[in-house]
């Protein structure tokens, strides 16, 4: 007798092939058959009605600090996500030595917006090099499988020190250890290397990422490790990335599938339309297509909605931050009484009385036509309508007064919402031309990141709602396909040939989910970080259970307590 079977869902098993009603069984934390009609298990769950999918495979995120001290890595556990990839963009803590761990810290905080006095209190160094990092997590035990990669600026200021950490040209000798850094960190099990080359990723201290301007030499000399190996992930955040240098972005192709055939490895690079050019993408795109021809082997990684920055009184923007009154009443007031003083009838007259000056006033006018109201269920597509243009108009009253009100609504957690990236012509088609793309792999959800700005780790959930279920200002996607995107075609990138579908011998990571009741909710402000750090989070309702190798991890949202999550050492 196996130790569950899954009984008479509607199977959706991450192949791409139709859905069909049937059982799973599972035994020893792998699925060892699918069908009609199963013989009974030791457990038994009642699937009639819903979703059988596998678990998602999310392979960019930033938990690298927050792995090592929470066992949960919500919020993206909380989305059905069974396996995460960390160590994105160049970024990472290992290599690390002593004297550099604040200046690591102070990295992380810069690029990804995470406290870093909540890094400093939660970290409990236990390495030095890389594989010393892989064996202290390879102690732990979270609610999903774990894996990483190793980080450009970490390895750049381990080996060049200073001149590293600064950007300096690196010599033959520095790019040689750096390379042996980088193949002892594949050997131990990093599933791939990560740089990143925009500068809009910056250090707490304003300097950019190290590896930020690195040449080629380096790319490639590093890159050899991998293809040596044969094996890892080359992955970046490129130049140009987020329309800062649109004239380099092609630049940046050119190199990457030069790379890519010469060590037989792949690469994967963020891909994200920009307003300065709103069709580059797809040359980029095309690129990547043609680049096959050559034997190379390139993977824009896409959004699956706008990058979109949330306003709201416990966020790291707002719509007031130009409002003198209100910066005031910020500084001066404790957090747990700033909504009780704005609902104040002469704070909030105060506040709204602002008249900016004439190239203020230009800025919010653009940022009224911009900002939106997010609304519960949030609306990621919004129209004109529910811009505070659309809604000063419709109601008659001031654009700034109608993001005072709405930011004070559900006991002052109200957000509005700032898409300023992938957003063309006030909709998503541009990523919906992006994911069907041959070349696309779905990302760029930011889990652990981004902590005060922006919560898309719950982008999973938002490709079933929104892509399959939702979407009324375009056409949607089929079910299949998207549960075929984010399980089967992330996890084998990544060389994770062990999961990502309902198939018997692969590991037992699954999602029971009520389509018709999944829903995401609004996103909130927490403090729940360590030294009290805030970060934003979002729930969802609908997945009736999330199960890692067999095990039940979620129940409706609920923490079961169990932790079956290992770190997943190189590709298998």
């Amino acid at each position: 007798m196996v130790e569950l079977v899954i009984r008479n869902g509607t199977v959706v098993d991450g192949t791409g092939a139709p859905a069909f009603v049937a059982d799973v069984a599972v035994d020893g934390g792998r699925i060892v058959e699918v069908g009609p009609g199963l013989a009974p298990g030791a457990r038994e769950i009642d699937a009639a009605g819903l979703l059988v999918t596998p678990g998602w495979v999310d392979i960019h995120t930033h938990y690298d600090g927050q792995a090592t001290w929470d066992p949960l890595l919500a919020p993206s556990s909380w989305h059905g996500v069974t396996t995460i990839v960390m160590g994105n963009c160049g970024v990472g803590f290992a290599p690390a030595e002593p004297g550099r761990r604040a200046w690591l810290i102070g990295l992380m905080e810069g690029v990804e917006d995470i406290p870093g006095t909540a890094l400093a209190e939660g970290i409990d160094w236990q390495w030095e090099t890389f594989p010393e990092y892989l064996d202290a997590l390879d102690t732990k035990h979270w609610t999903v499988d774990v894996g990483t990669q190793i980080a450009h600026g970490a390895v750049r200021a381990y080996v060049m020190g200073e001149r590293g950490a600064r950007n300096e040209p690196a010599t033959p000798g520095d790019i040689e250890a750096m390379k042996s850094v980088v193949r002892e960190a594949i050997v131990a099990g990093a599933l791939g290397f990560s740089t990143s080359r925009t500068i809009a990723h910056r250090a707490i201290d304003g300097e950019p990422v190290p590896g930020t301007f690195a040449a080629e030499d380096e790319l490639f000399g590093i890159g050899g490790a991998l293809g040596e190996l044969g094996a890892g992930v080359f992955e970046l955040a490129p130049a140009g990335a987020a329309g800062e240098d649109n004239i380099g972005s092609l630049k940046e192709v050119d190199w990457m599938r030069r790379l890519s055939a010469k060590i037989g490895r792949p690469v994967t690079f963020a891909m994200i339309q920009v307003d300065s050019a709103p069709d580059l993408w797809r040359d980029l795109m095309h690129e990547s297509l043609v680049a096959i021809d050559e034997g190379a082997d390139l993977w824009p990684q896409v959004a699956g909605r706008a990058t979109g920055l949330l306003s709201g009184h416990g966020t790291t923007y707002s719509l007031f931050d130009m409002v003198p009154a209100y910066q005031e009443l910020k500084a001066t007031t404790p957090a747990d009484e700033l909504v009780d003083a704005l609902r104040d009838p002469e704070v909030r007259a105060r506040i709204l009385a602002w008249e900016p000056d004439a190239e203020t006033a230009e800025r919010m006018d653009h940022a009224y036509e911009n900002t939106y109201l997010l609304g519960d269920p949030p609306d990621y597509e919004p129209g004109p309508d529910r811009s505070l243009r659309g809604l000063a108009t419709a109601s008659g009253r001031p654009p700034l007064e109608v993001g005072y009100d709405a930011m004070l609504a559900n006991d002052g957690q109200g957000l509005l919402y700032v898409p300023i990236l992938n957003y063309a012509d006030g909709g998503l088609e541009p990523i919906r031309e992006m994911l069907l793309h041959p070349r696309s792999v779905s990302g760029l959800a930011d889990g652990g990141a981004h902590c005060g700005v922006i919560c898309d780790a719950s982008m999973p959930t938002f490709m079933l709602t929104h892509w399959v279920r939702d979407r009324s200002r375009g056409e949607r996607l089929p079910l299949e396909w998207v549960v075929k995107k984010q399980t089967h075609d992330t996890a084998r990138l990544y060389g994770l040939r062990d999961r990502g579908t309902l198939e018997p011998g692969m590991i037992a990571d699954v999602n029971l989910i009520d389509f018709d009741r999944l829903q995401l909710l609004p996103p909130e402000v927490v403090a729940d970080l360590p030294a009290g750090g805030r970060r934003l989070v979002q729930h969802a309702v609908g997945y009736v259970a999330t199960i890692k190798s067999g095990i039940t991890t979620w129940a409706d949202g609920v923490d079961t307590g169990a932790r079956p999550g290992v770190l997943v050492r190189g590709a298998r």
